[in-house]
């Protein structure tokens, strides 16, 4: 057993889209409207570049009722909504913040473990992690 797809609430899926592949790097996967007009709701994930043919993650529209105010619990909590592995977790701090990207956690090493953690414009904590 592997894990195929994984989602993320987003508020928009244009600006997550956006984000998550010019800024943070991931490569649209699949991205098929499931209604019509500009505004209809899409299938969209994305996927790492190094491994495209691995897990999905789905930017997944925030429209359910539930969603809101469990979006701004975990957010006011601080708590991620996904961690992305990355080989550099201060390198990759410093690409991003160049990017205008906000971080409300700086890199933090806790003995082999070092993290960060950013807001992806759409309502979510991301965090980055990097084990040595």
């Amino acid at each position: 057993m592997r894990i195929h797809l994984t989602s993320v609430f987003v508020d928009d899926q244009a600006k997550a889209r956006h984000f998550y592949t010019e800024v943070l790097g991931f490569e649209t996967k699949h991205d098929v409207p499931l209604g019509e007009g500009a505004d209809a709701v899409r299938w969209l994930t994305v996927v790492s570049p190094e491994d495209p043919d691995g897990t999905e993650l789905l930017l997944e529209p925030s429209g359910h009722s539930a969603v809101p105010p469990y979006k701004a619990a975990l957010f006011l909590d601080g708590i991620p909504a996904v961690s992305f592995a990355v080989d550099d977790v201060p390198a990759e701090h410093d690409r991003l913040r160049a990017l205008g990207v906000h971080f409300t956690q700086e890199p933090v090493t806790t003995g082999s473990i070092t993290t960060a953690v950013l807001d992806d414009t759409c309502g979510n904590l991301i965090q980055l992690v990097h084990s040595a």
